[in-house]
């Protein structure tokens, strides 16, 4: 009696579980329908914008144009090169934004007068467009990849900082004082207190600061004469070669993509919603 009383519950719940499972297949199946209809939809515009010579195919290419395009890149090694150079340099100024930014940020959201004074100047500074640190770079750095990633690094540095103190100062006072009863102080606070709690905010500044790194790094590359994606579309630009500069358009949103998908998002689902119980 006991046993048939007890596995009716878990029936129930294990037909919920389907149920459930089975919506989730339905919706994900459902997205990308959506997706594929609507990339779909785009590819048959840009078909039907070329067929009625809306433009002229030298500022208009084809896909079948930029196809090509991508593929000889692809075949001569000179997009993989663009790419990895790129990359390298994002990396080396997206690490050291990560390296600057958190402890500053948590350094702010912590240490009042000095929210005061260089909170202050950072909120200022992340108004700038990154671009304009381009002369200084040049004549600090001189014409080379310590000015890109100088540039790279003040995109991505300011919108690290500030979300981390923006994480620092909307941290429950529990927590602090939980520390402080169990003696919790100096580097061990941040470490094992300041950065676990923050960590939500933290990811979200990563996230943009990648995201203005990309940009930055795309002008600077654009402007300085080098090898990378931002001076190939330079380059598409002078040939006055558009399919060149629609293909590394697409590259250089695909590369931005997969990273917010596979990376960001990934970390995202792992270790902050599942963590802090905020996922839907």
């Amino acid at each position: 009696m006991n046993t048939v009383a007890h596995q009716a519950p878990s029936a129930a719940l294990a037909a919920i579980a389907q149920t459930k499972a089975r919506k989730d297949r339905l919706d994900r199946w459902r997205i990308y329908a959506m997706r594929l209809a609507f990339f779909a939809s785009l590819i048959g515009l840009w078909h039907a914008l070329v067929w009625l010579e809306v433009w002229d195919e030298m500022i208009f290419p084809s896909l079948p144009q930029v196809t090509e395009t991508l593929w000889l890149g692809i075949s001569d090694q000179s997009l993989p090169a663009a790419i990895a150079i790129s990359l390298q340099r994002l990396l080396i100024g997206y690490g050291l934004a990560l390296c600057i930014g958190i402890p500053l940020g948590l350094l702010l959201g912590r240490v009042r007068w000095l929210n005061e004074t260089f909170g202050m100047l950072a909120m200022g500074l992340q108004a700038l467009p990154s671009i304009c640190w381009l002369p200084l770079a040049v004549l600090w750095f001189g014409l080379g990849e310590s000015a890109m990633i100088f540039v790279v690094v003040m995109g991505a540095l300011m919108a690290l900082t500030l979300a981390t103190r923006d994480g620092v100062k909307n941290m429950p006072p529990l927590y602090m004082r939980a520390a402080h009863v169990l003696g919790a102080s100096g580097w061990r606070l941040y470490v094992h207190v300041m950065l676990p709690a923050t960590l939500p905010a933290v990811l979200t500044g990563a996230k943009l600061g990648w995201s203005f790194a990309w940009r930055s790094l795309m002008a600077a590359e654009l402007l300085l004469v080098g090898v990378g994606l931002g001076s190939l579309l330079e380059r598409g630009r002078e040939l006055h070669d558009m399919s060149l500069v629609v293909a590394v358009m697409m590259v250089i949103m695909f590369v931005g993509l997969m990273t917010d998908r596979w990376l960001f998002s990934r970390l995202e689902q792992r270790f902050v919603h599942r963590r802090w119980g905020t996922s839907a």
